[in-house]
């Protein structure tokens, strides 16, 4: 691998070596993507405060996520097709994340199954579930995250209706890519990404298939979002679905104060302000606005986290200084694994931890735990 400063150099380096249609999956949001792009744009507004002449020389970026002590509050978010920005995604980023200490999510839409990730890990991990209509199936993947371990069961809540994003329409996304002539134009100039789908037997959405009744054809997202995804649900729902679970839940999706307090009322042990990285709702809040207004109705109720936009360990300060107990990351964990497998999404973890670390010591301050607003410039 070149030299990589910073996360921005696995994401060229990504581009490079994934598919277009795959990358574009990656780095897109809905329609005009002004919500995309605010969620990193808001964050990079954001100003410190630099002190001088403080102690900083022993330093803690530590903080505790769901009760469990992490080297830095940062968690892989659940993101869907992992699996075909590097063969095997799913699982290399796990790998990479139990390694360095932090939480990882897989998502219902992975490729890599929620027993592919069990039996290639050694550490539970966290399971993220849609609400499907077809509630056996919920059922099954529950039971299915419960035998396999899983620590926590995250509930998405913002994809009741899948928002247009225009790079996947043009693109015909599909896994695995559909044998166009545009198509294989584009993967015939990706050597490395097709020698490794070559050599795995995960090519396709695995929690899912053999698992669906009266679905045959998994070889179109679209058609099985626009089939599956439920627009009908409710807060009863969820309660629903956190009375199937023994354990942690963590509702994500979260951009409103009243949305936040229903949460709690159905039993959230943490909630994840966020847009869906700006690919549901165009013209909505950046995930670091609505951070301090959600913190405000019910941060003494349960741990609030952020997602959306973090590309830096200076973002995670900032979210962290807003209030956030935890961030997740997913774009920037993606370039890695896209960029370098494994070693990629590790690399990504040592940056986002280096720059954390330094810039907290900027701001004149030793204990990550013990940061708040004053270290910002408001």
């Amino acid at each position: 691998m070149a030299v990589i400063a910073c996360v921005e150099d696995l994401r060229k380096q990504m581009q490079r070596r994934v598919p277009r249609m795959f990358y574009d999956y990656c780095e897109s949001g809905s329609w005009t993507e002004s919500t995309f792009n605010a969620n990193e744009t808001d964050l990079q507004a954001i100003k410190f405060r630099q002190r001088v002449a403080i102690d900083v020389s022993e330093r803690d970026t530590s903080m505790t996520m769901l009760g469990e002590t992490v080297p830095m509050p940062v968690a892989l978010a659940p993101t869907g097709l992992t699996g075909m920005q590097h063969a095997d995604g799913e699982i290399l980023a796990a790998q990479a994340a139990e390694t360095f200490g932090v939480p990882f999510t897989l998502s219902t839409m992975s490729i890599c199954s929620i027993e592919d990730v069990a039996e290639n890990t050694s550490k539970p991990f966290w399971f993220q579930l849609y609400v499907m209509r077809d509630r056996a199936f919920i059922r099954n993947l529950v039971e299915r995250a419960k035998a396999a371990n899983c620590s926590a069961l995250m509930i998405t809540l913002d994809l009741q209706i899948m928002g247009q994003r225009h790079k996947d329409v043009r693109n015909g996304l599909s896994a695995p890519p559909k044998l166009t002539v545009r198509n294989m134009v584009n993967l015939a100039t990706k050597p490395s990404w097709c020698l490794g789908m070559l050599g795995t037997k995960r090519r396709e959405f695995r929690n899912i298939v053999g698992h669906v009744q009266g679905v045959k054809d998994m070889s179109s997202l679209a058609d099985w979002t626009v089939n599956q995804f439920d627009p009908r649900l409710s807060w009863d729902d969820v309660a629903e679905i956190r009375k199937m679970w023994d354990g942690k839940v963590i509702l994500k999706g979260i951009l409103d104060a009243e949305d936040a307090k229903q949460a709690v009322n159905v039993g959230a042990d943490a909630i994840v302000v966020s847009n869906h990285g700006g690919r549901q709702l165009d013209g909505a809040a950046s995930s670091i606005e609505a951070l301090p207004a959600i913190v405000d109705a019910v941060g003494d109720k349960c741990e609030i986290w952020m997602d959306g936009g973090i590309r830096t360990g200076q973002d995670v300060l900032r979210a962290v200084a807003l209030g956030a107990k935890g961030t997740l990351i997913g774009r920037a964990f993606l370039y890695g694994l896209g960029a370098g497998g494994r070693e990629g999404v590790t690399k990504v973890l040592e940056i986002l931890h280096k720059e954390l670390d330094l810039t907290m010591a900027l701001c004149g301050r030793s204990r990550l735990s013990e940061v708040d607003e004053s270290i910002l410039l408001r």
